[in-house]
This record gives structure tokens, sequence and C-alpha cells, in this order.
């Protein structure tokens, strides 16, 4: 296998933003111009693993683990260099030659080339036709029309990848000109089998909403009938399971929402597309919706991997309350540790997408703030449903069915907050209801301060002002000396003047090892590279070590103005601290060589300074003696 060329490795480096790749195995929250989240390389409570988009890499602060987008692949899936290097270029769709590639990679070089790429590939295929035919041909102006009609500009059609799929029967034999394999046309999920064999178009006079998964691959269809639905037709038509399509586990608009939401930690859960898109046309791209069914464990899962906080969106009607019910439900059972739910209602009778045809977008954004609510705020109000709060057995039901909700919480200033809230308005004795909460406690074998007794948690606040800062967070300790090394090292990769300011220096060495090989290394780098890229140094060291070092250099707070003062003092600081045995060693090298070229006068201040090294040495020794 041919070693890959140094610039076929920045070309795929620089192919994909570090972010998007590690936030699929990291949950990552802005933090100032980068992202935070939780080490995957060991265990830990407060955030300490960094990522750089600017310079593309990262760095943990708690184990000193560092490197570009390559090394942390290598290090959490325990891949050699040449494997990372192809999964990255295969997810930015870089065509890495085969002659990089070992034989196993070769056999999986390219995700088109296995039998789910080839499905990926036919649905992208087929979402340009439907997007062609919607935009540019009579056949899709009236679906057109009616995006139009719902407020869709031509930016948000083109965002989303709408389409329109025509009554004839058009897909089949354009997919054929690119794959013809029956096999993998009828796996596709793209078309139905008839009695004979046959394969016919799936998809007829619907508008087309892609489905992608969390890379951003269409992976299936959803397609919404226009006008009048016949009563046997059903208005959403998705596309069936198959080997790259699972509707449990899909959720519309999730690999723009997970990108979004690194800024708040926050995704809203929608409950129809349209409600997505709008949502995104008002600025609020943080949005998902599931695929036209009740949201599932599946679904939890995955959003709980990517945020700490998810806010459900649905209507305001009685279905929009029962749907954020069983939604609530299905979090509070398997919400994953450390994420919080809260609720936003709409004004019954009104969706999002309403809304914002309605009420513009400002409005929208603003309702969304002001009108989030933890889910007892909505239980509180939900189980007044269909009940005659005047009537006094109703009252005494719904007070059963609230006090029984309070219970769960493992905080008593939340208990008391709620109590005291339900004790005005109805008049009632707080003590009373105080007791009758505590029996209740007891009966479900609740302890008090149960923290596995949580259902749903009102103070938890997630949101990024508590992320720890990079700057806040707990650095490697270092004497003045590897400080004074570390800041020069700082200055010397990202400014060519410090560079050559130092490199004139004669015989200047760093102090410890590790920053000298490093500097050595970085020389080596710049004549075969010219510019400074962390991310390409990253790739040239070899060494975990010297990778976490520069990773700790580069996370250094430093000054964007270069003070050559600064500069000057870490230079006498470093070389005050080199070893005296080194510095002898260096001068008796010089002597020698200005012996051989018979340059007597400098071989005698060479000499003078040599002996006063000597005598330095004997002083110490004597006092080490003494």
């Amino acid at each position: 296998m041919a070693r890959i060329p140094s610039a076929v490795i920045d070309q795929v480096r620089n192919s994909v933003d570090i972010s998007d790749v590690i936030g699929h195995y990291v949950q990552l929250h802005q933090s100032g111009k980068g992202f935070v989240g939780l080490c995957p390389f060991h265990e830990e409570q407060t955030p300490s693993f960094n990522v750089n988009v600017q310079k593309q890499f990262f760095y943990c602060f708690g184990c000193g683990r560092g490197g570009n987008v390559f090394q942390f692949l290598m290090e959490l899936k325990h891949i050699p260099f040449t494997e990372a290097v192809a999964e990255v270029a295969q997810m930015a769709n870089v065509d890495l030659p085969s002659q990089y590639l070992n034989d196993d990679q070769r056999n999986l070089r390219q995700e088109n080339n296995t039998p789910n790429g080839k499905l990926m590939l036919m649905h992208e295929e087929a979402t340009k036709l439907y997007h062609h035919i919607l935009l540019n041909t009579p056949a899709g102006a009236q679906a057109l029309k009616y995006l139009k009609g719902r407020g869709m500009t031509d930016k948000l059609i083109n965002d989303f990848g709408l389409g329109f799929a025509p009554e004839q029967r058009v897909l089949k034999p354009f997919l054929k000109q690119k794959i013809d394999d029956y096999q993998l046309l009828r796996k596709s999920g793209l078309f139905v089998e008839d009695g004979t064999g046959e394969l016919h178009d799936r998809f007829v006079d619907r508008v087309m909403y892609p489905l992608r998964n969390q890379n951003g691959r269409v992976i299936g269809f959803s397609g919404r009938v226009i006008g009048k639905v016949p009563a046997d037709t059903p208005k959403y038509l998705n596309s069936p399971e198959t080997p790259i399509f699972n509707k449990r586990r899909t959720l519309f608009n999730f690999d723009v929402a997970r990108k979004e939401a690194r800024k708040t930690s926050k995704i809203y859960l929608f409950e129809g597309f349209m409600d997505v898109i709008s949502a995104y046309s008002a600025g609020v791209k943080n949005g998902v919706a599931s695929m036209g069914t009740s949201l599932t464990e599946e679904q939890v899962a995955i959003l709980g991997r990517a945020v700490k906080q998810v806010d459900v969106c649905y209507d305001g009607d009685s279905a929009g309350q029962n749907a954020i019910d069983r939604a609530a439900t299905l979090f509070r059972d398997h919400q994953p540790r450390g994420m919080q739910l809260r609720v936003v209602q709409l004004p019954a009778g009104i969706d999002p997408d309403e809304y914002v045809q309605q009420n513009g977008a400002d409005k929208f954004v603003k309702y969304l703030t002001d009108q989030e609510e933890t889910p007892v705020d909505f239980y509180l109000r939900f189980y007044r449903t269909n009940k005659n709060l005047s009537n006094q057995n109703e009252l005494i039901s719904y007070l059963d069915q609230s006090l029984k909700l309070l219970a769960t919480l493992p905080s008593s200033l939340e208990q008391d907050m709620y109590l005291t809230k339900l004790s005005k308005e109805f008049e009632l004795d707080k003590g009373t209801l105080k007791s009758q909460l505590n029996d209740i406690r007891r009966q479900l074998g609740i302890r008090k301060q149960q923290p596995q007794a949580v259902q749903f948690s009102q103070n938890d606040d997630f949101s990024k002002e508590t992320v720890p800062a990079p700057e806040l967070q707990q650095r490697p300790t270092v004497n003045r000396t590897e400080l004074a090394e570390q800041l020069l090292l700082r200055y010397m990769l990202h400014d060519q003047e410090v560079w050559s300011h130092v490199v004139a220096i004669n015989n200047f060495h760093f102090a410890h090892e590790r920053y000298q090989t490093l500097y050595l290394l970085a020389e080596s780098y710049f004549s075969e590279h010219g510019e400074y890229s962390t991310a390409g140094l990253m790739d040239y060291l070899k060494e975990d070590a010297l990778r976490s070092t520069l990773g700790q250099i580069e996370q250094l707070n430093v000054e964007d103005v270069v003070d050559m003062r600064l500069i000057d003092d870490c230079i006498q600081l470093i070389q005050e601290q080199i070893p005296l045995s080194q510095k002898i060693k260096e001068l008796q090298s010089q002597i020698r060589e200005a012996s051989s070229l018979n340059n007597s006068e400098l071989t005698t201040q060479l000499t003078t300074k040599l002996i006063e090294l000597l005598k330095k040495q004997q002083e110490l020794k004597a006092e080490e003696t003494n």
C-alpha cells in the first residue's frame, strides 16, 4: 500500500469540520468560539474536552489527549491512520485513490459502491429528479403553487430539497440509466411490485419531502397529497422499511438541527414537517419531527445523545395536548441521564406553521422563549382537561393527581413552590396539602430526597452558560520555565517574525526535550508545507505525547498582538535553565570547530566562556558536597 501523500491528507482533513465528526460521538456544546463536552477517553463529570473549530483540533484538559480529526477516530476506534483517513474521506465524499487503501478498504472504499451506498445514491438521484420536476416543469406547477401558498420560498424549497412526483411514472426509467439492478431497485422502497414482478413508482402525484440520515444523506421520502384527499388515500405516504430507512430511528431535519443545537444545547420537537420548515424560515433551525407517528424510544435515545434539552412544541388543541402527554411519558421512562424536557404549547387550534404565517418570525421566536414551561407546569394544567373543578369530587381527583406528580420531584423547594401555588389557587391550607403529599410519598415508597425518583426537574439548568469556558478549566501544572517554552512555541508557530527571531539565535535550545523535539519537527514541517496549520502539524507528529503537548500549547490564552519583550523574556528564562553540562558540551564542540578553521580569536573567546562555565560547575559541585 502506497504512502498517502501529505497533499491528499490535507485535502481530506480540510474537507470536513472536526466538530461535525466528533459530534457523532460526543455531545458538544458551544463555549466561546469552540465547543466542549465530556471526554470520550476517560470518565469525568465536568466537561474538559475541547474542540477548536478554527484550528481543527481537539484537546482534553483532563487526560491530555489531543489531535485532529484523524487522531480522534484512531483513538476512539483503535484503527490505524490510513483507515481513519479513508473514513473521513468517505464522510466528506472525497474519492481517495485506491493505491492508498489496503485490501479491506478497497473492498469498502466508497459507500456508494456498497449495496446500502447504492440505495442512498438512488434516493439522492430521485431527489434531484423530483426537485427538477417541481421547479422546472408544467407537471410540478400545481405543487409549486401549493407550497408557495403555504409560505414556502425558493430558498426553503432548495434548502430542504423538496420536489414533486408526477402522475406519470418517471422514476424507474430515470434510475435504470444509472443503476440497472432489478433487486436493488426492488429493495429501495421507491417502487411497488405488481403480481407479475413489474416495478411501478411508489410515489405518484405527491409533494416529496426527502428524509436524511444523521450524515445528511437521503434515505427515504415522505410524499404528501395536495388538494382533496380521497377517503382511502393517506395524506402522507412514507417510504417503507428498507436496509437504509427505519422510521423509528429517523427524525426529519436532524442532520441540520444537531449542528445548530450546539449553540443552545436544545432541540425543538415539532409534530410535522411543515412545522419544522416554518420554524426554520423563522430562524429556528434546531427543529425536528418524527415520521408522522408517535415519538419512539429510539428517537428519544438519539435526541438524548445530541442535546441536553428537548422542547416539545405541539399544537395547543386536545390532540396536541395528548401528544405532549405521550411524548413526556416516553421521555420520563427512557430519557438519557442528564437530559431535561420542556414544553411549549401554541394557542389551541394553531400549529407552528400557522403561527408563523399569522404572526411572523420574530413573534414566533419570542413565543418559543416566553412560553417554555416545565413538564410539571404542563401536567398541572393537563390534568384539568374535562374536569369541572367547581365540583368537589372532581377537584379532589385533580388534587390527588397533582400531588402524586409532585411526590416524584426530588427537590423540597420545588414541591413547596407548587404546593403554594395550589394552596393559593384553591384557597386550601398549605399544611394540609403538604401532609397529604407526605402520605402519598410513603404510599409510593418514595424516600425524601431520593434522586432515583426523579421524573421531571425544574432546577437543572443546562444552558450554555453552565459549561465551563476553556480558560476556566484546570490546566496541567507547569513551572515557569515550561510556561515560557509553551508561550514561545505558541508565538513561534503562529508568527513568522517570532520564528525568525528565535531561529536567528545561535545555538538556541529549549530546556525540556519534548519542546525541543516539537521545535525541530515544526521546523521540518515548515520546510515541507510552508504555512502553519495546527491540524496539519498534528498529522506530522507521530507520538501521542507530542500531540498532547501541541494541544496544550494551542489552548493557551494569548494576546493576538506579539510583544517582543515577552518573547525575549521567555528566551532568557529558557536559556538560563538549560543544563550547565549541555552548555559546556556545546562550547567544547564550537571550540573544536573554531580550531579546525584556525580562527584563534573566536577560539580564545569561546575558551574564556568555557573556563567560566567550568568554574561555575565546580562551585555547584562544591556546594552539593558541603
